[in-house]
């Protein structure tokens, strides 16, 4: 049995030699960094409203976005974003009872977006069957984001749903098959701060072609049944990045904004396992990135962003 310690130097090994000694931070849009914001907000397709009000949420990650509730308002608001040389935005939602977001009424207009700009479009998926992944890649969605939860009644409870996991992964299934890049996102301690089911989503992640994922945490919002969860240690969330990359050694990692804010120790954990993006970094993380020697590059947009807009500085 590896000891945490030895598992990071196996993992950052892998990292390295796959991907080179080099990491990218980011800064995503509804961020500010040293006086700096992001340059790739968020907008919401329902505004503030969502059906399943999850335990984790409640809808509170939904009210800082842009809120674009019908599909004129979408295009319009990001042909402004475009005017102001913003690079893309991240297009998300609230989930109905069947954890769906409405997505056939904006077919039409993320298709003008992409059309008229040259913005690049991230999406927060939810779950989707094939035909509208289809749609969606046709408009030009350049990439979907999803869930992925590796535990029936830790998705149950969490989620307010009454079905289980086989919906996500048939939700991979279809985004696949659909040709649209998928970043998956596992939420470390959604359950409440305990670990249950992470490692099982790796692995379903591990049976598709996945390029990048990104690994958060459960972020304990004032105001929900999350509030009073238990604190998630940075060691645990530094052994699923390494049982990540030993199960995903051809995927690029991500440490992603969605975490507990101010606790370094879980970003230099996740530089010692060798994770090949950032968000949000600490002025601890980035020292460190520097004494590993390190190539450093910057960039302004959600860490999941595929396409390269990075610069040598922010």
């Amino acid at each position: 049995m590896q000891t945490l310690d030895e598992r990071l130097v196996r993992a950052r090994e892998m990292s390295w030699k796959r991907f080179g000694k080099e990491i990218t931070f980011y800064l995503p849009g509804m961020f500010s960094y040293n006086g700096l914001s992001g340059e790739y907000p968020a907008i919401s397709i329902t505004g503030s409203h969502c059906a399943l009000h999850c335990d984790h949420c409640q809808s509170k990650t939904l009210e800082p976005m842009i809120s674009a509730e019908k599909p004129d308002i979408l295009v319009k608001k990001c042909l402004d974003l475009a005017k102001k040389g913003k690079l893309g935005v991240l297009i998300s939602g609230g989930c109905d009872t069947e954890g769906r977001l409405p997505w056939k009424g904006f077919i039409r207009a993320i298709s003008e977006v992409k059309r008229d700009t040259d913005l690049y479009i991230s999406i927060h998926c939810g779950l989707i069957d094939y035909a509208m992944a289809r749609d969606l890649r046709e408009a030009g969605v350049d990439q979907a984001l999803i869930d992925v939860i590796g535990d029936d009644e830790t998705y149950r409870m969490v989620y307010h749903v009454d079905f289980g996991i086989s919906r996500i992964e048939s939700s991979l299934e279809s985004l696949q098959k659909a040709s649209l890049p998928v970043i998956p996102h596992i939420v470390c301690g959604l359950n409440y701060g305990m670990i249950v089911g992470e490692q099982r989503a790796v692995e379903m992640i591990s049976r598709f072609d996945i390029k990048q994922m990104v690994m958060v945490s459960l972020m304990r919002i004032p105001g929900t049944p999350s509030w009073e969860a238990r604190q998630l240690k940075a060691e645990e969330i530094a052994q699923l990045i390494t049982e990540a990359r030993f199960c995903l050694p051809e995927t690029k990692i991500s440490l992603g904004c969605a975490r507990e804010r101010g606790n370094s120790r879980t970003e230099i954990l996740a530089i010692h396992a060798g994770v090949n993006r950032m968000a949000l970094p600490s002025d601890e993380a980035i020292r460190l990135a520097m004494d590993y020697g390190l190539k450093i590059r910057y960039q302004r947009t959600c860490c999941s962003v595929s396409h390269d807009f990075s610069k040598e500085e922010w």
